[in-house]
């Protein structure tokens, strides 16, 4: 039977290097909102010989999403789903960075756990930003909503990402969502498996993408300086990562988080985050 792997935010640098690797043998399914980017994506993956297909698909809606994995369900068997459809704080509002980066999550999970079986697995792209709250101040409270209430998750982390100075709102809602993703998949693992199926996130660093070229006209290189790594990443090494992730070989792994960011964190000090937060 053919195996079928979704990729969310199929036509973005991360996604449609992860889809040229599970191609090799699986049939893939682009998902992503704009349909011409589709058509471009599908026949790039083409020309490499790697079989896809296309979805419009809006992952805020949970409609939208069960529609897109039913169209997967009927090319194959879905065993792998890559979640990186995102959007940084450049992007949008907090609310809107919430809904999809947050609430996207939630239903690709939903979706993708109704689709589990034995070896399936999903992966979800959180962000680096996502390890830069401190855990004493993660509103756990908030992202339990989440298990009961989605709603409720998205109201709460709206408000909280717009209780300070108006400018700061985008990016702490990209942080609180980021950090949401990991908490949540890492909750979610044990339903995953129940059903022999895993479920993770991968967080990468600053990465050579067109999300991270915006980024970076805001000042994000600054963040190199704190990195082992003084480079940008490659989207063809976080998607080496990604197809790993969700591949049979890592078979055991779940209910984690995997950090690629050329070391960022690990040098990042709390005198280094006040100046990133300064501006400095």
């Amino acid at each position: 039977m053919t195996q079928t792997a979704i990729i969310t935010g199929g036509t973005g640098g991360m996604g449609l290097a992860t889809a040229a690797i599970l191609g090799r043998d699986h049939h893939v399914v682009l998902a992503d909102l704009d349909g011409e980017r589709l058509d471009a994506a599908a026949e790039e993956l083409s020309t490499a010989g790697v079989g896809a297909s296309t979805a419009v698909c809006d992952i805020t809606d949970r409609t939208s999403v069960e529609n897109l994995f039913a169209a997967a369900a009927r090319t194959g068997r879905v065993r792998a789903v890559v979640h990186t459809a995102g959007v940084s704080p450049l992007m949008g509002s907090p609310e809107r960075i919430i809904r999809i980066n947050a609430l996207g999550t939630v239903h690709v999970t939903e979706a993708a756990l109704a689709a589990a079986g034995p070896g399936s697995a999903l992966v979800s792209v959180s962000s680096m930003a996502g390890h830069m709250l401190p855990s004493p101040l993660l509103p756990r409270r908030a992202f339990r909503h989440a298990l009961t209430n989605p709603a409720r998750m998205t109201a709460s982390l709206t408000r909280l990402a717009t209780l300070g100075p108006g400018a700061a709102g985008p990016g702490t809602a990209y942080s609180l969502s980021k950090a949401f993703v990991i908490w949540y998949t890492a909750a979610m693992a044990a339903a995953f498996g129940e059903k022999g199926a895993r479920a993770l996130t991968v967080s990468p660093g600053s990465f050579d993408t067109d999300m991270g070229r915006l980024e970076k006209a805001s000042g994000s290189e600054r963040m190199l300086d704190f990195a082992a790594l003084k480079r940008f990443g490659r989207p063809e090494e976080i998607a080496e990562l990604l197809a790993f992730c969700a591949g049979e070989r890592a078979g055991y792994l779940t209910g984690t988080d995997v950090l690629c960011d050329g070391g960022t964190i690990a040098g990042l000090t709390l005198k280094g985050m006040i100046a990133m937060a300064r501006g400095r």
